[in-house]
């Protein structure tokens, strides 16, 4: 789409900069902003030859705190294009306020298909699993990275993934809470007190889901994986079981509860856990603990999306449809909850 107003900027000051920083690049440049990238805004830029390139920028206006870390997603994108993690190549990252207003980075532009809807209607049946085989197949690669070969020792901190992360979007929910949510407040308390006990590390994504992956636009593979913003060092499970919430989330949230799974295709949620464990070579979770990163994911998915919501109302969110953010947050808290009751952790 066009560039929202406020996310315009000088595009003559964008090409100075491209001309000396980005090999081949030939000017003048053509901006457009992308629908998608709620965090941070997003924009294809082309070239005067044609040339394809992706921007990602912090958001102008009040951030929360740790948030919109594009120095991160270019640091990490920069060492993956090192191994057999498809990511696009990285071409330079720019803190300098003046060019564009806020810190951005470059980086390639994958032309390939963004599959939105998990159903996958485009895609004909028969060939479906194999898009789904192909998103947890490239989990595993992501998850069997030596982190600390590439320079990512200290991407994050090794152990109590869960439990930091259950402390920071919660005091992040806390920071733009706009209502009193009773499910959420009983979450806080709960996730901390029942954290599993299994706790390895391995490089996690954050975000890892359908629409965070740029498909080849006729085979099922994967070209790269974006949106690496939230990316850190963390639990293999904690990021499996947020790829699997999609089998918990109704029909009505986007999700495939409720749907005929063989009659579209599309395999079950325990499947595509076993064939990650399979490709992994981890032992398929307990059933106890992985409710548990269930309900943790749904948590932390209220929380982010209680952020977006509060961006939308002053007026820094980028993406067109973030308002709509704020309506998921109460039934994801809810959903969460009923999880821990199935477990018997919501006793009286």
């Amino acid at each position: 789409m066009a560039v929202q107003e406020k996310h315009r900027f000088d595009e003559r000051s964008l090409a100075g900069f491209m001309a000396d920083h980005v090999e081949g690049f030939v000017a003048p440049v053509t901006v457009e902003q992308f629908k998608g990238g709620q965090s941070n805004p997003t924009y294809r830029l082309t070239d005067g030859a044609g040339r394809r390139y992706v921007l990602r920028r912090k958001p102008p206006g009040k951030l929360l705190p740790s948030a919109h870390a594009v120095d991160r997603e270019f640091r990490v994108i920069s060492a993956l294009n090192r191994t057999d993690v498809p990511t696009p190549r990285a071409y330079v990252l720019s803190e300098d306020e003046s060019v564009v207003g806020t810190p951005f980075y470059i980086m390639e532009y994958c032309d390939g298909r963004v599959l939105w809807d998990p159903l996958l209607p485009e895609v004909p049946l028969e060939g479906r699993l194999a898009i789904y085989q192909a998103k947890f197949e490239t989990l595993a690669r992501l998850h069997a990275v030596d982190y600390a070969a590439l320079g990512l020792a200290d991407f994050g901190r090794p152990g109590s993934y869960v439990a930091r992360q259950i402390s920071r979007w919660g005091k992040q929910y806390k920071a733009s809470e706009t209502e009193t949510i009773a499910s959420m407040d009983r979450l806080l308390d709960w996730l901390p007190a029942h954290l599993p006990t299994a706790d390895e590390t391995v490089l996690v994504h954050g975000d890892y889901r359908l629409d965070n992956m740029i498909f080849h636009a006729t085979e099922p593979r994967v070209l790269g994986i974006i949106d690496w913003e939230i990316s850190t060092l963390g639990d293999p499970l904690a990021e499996l079981s947020y790829l699997c919430m999609l089998w918990r989330t109704p029909k009505d949230w986007g999700g495939l509860h409720g749907h005929d799974l063989a009659a579209l295709g599309l395999p079950s949620e325990a499947e595509m856990v076993a064939y990650y464990c399979r490709l992994s070579g981890r032992p398929v979770p307990d059933p106890k603990p992985w409710e548990f990163y269930m309900a943790y994911n749904l948590f932390r998915v209220s929380c982010i999306r209680q952020g977006v919501y509060a961006r939308s109302l002053d007026g820094t969110a980028s993406n067109v449809r973030a308002a709509d953010s704020g309506k998921l947050v109460r039934p994801a808290a809810d959903l969460a909850w009923q999880i821990v009751d199935g477990m018997g952790g919501g006793g009286p």
